[in-house]
């Protein structure tokens, strides 16, 4: 990594959460409008958005069990926009590069999440 843009976006959960929702929402934009699709972005915008607003929600937890909470709820987020871009990429074959680079990313968000709460998931 290089430049000070990418280690920030790397360290800041609340930039790099908010910039994965940013990217769900222009590529939704980008996806043709049909039947199937119409529903697939109402799920992905829903899902994708949402990583970030309950990482914001964990930021201003008011308890550790509450943190815990909405840093799971951050996960299942990420794992559930996973499944949508994976149905989207069915849908809009030619779209699948794009569906991998934000798979990708959601999946680094996952990981992340599941790190911060593992340790407390023994207590």
């Amino acid at each position: 990594m290089t430049g000070k843009g990418k280690d920030k976006r790397v360290f800041d959960l609340e930039e790099r959460t908010g910039l994965f929702g940013e990217n769900v929402i222009d590529f939704a934009r980008i996806l043709p409008i049909d039947p199937i699709n119409t529903e697939l972005i109402k799920q992905i915008v829903r899902s994708g958005t949402s990583v970030g607003a309950n990482y914001m929600e964990a930021d201003a937890a008011e308890s550790k069990k509450d943190f815990r909470h909405k840093i799971a709820l951050c996960k299942k987020e990420a794992k559930e926009t996973k499944h949508w871009l994976r149905m989207i990429a069915r849908a809009n074959p030619d779209k699948e590069d794009k569906c991998k680079e934000l798979w990708s990313e959601a999946q680094e968000l996952t990981l992340i999440f599941s790190s911060i709460i593992s340790p407390g998931k023994n207590k």
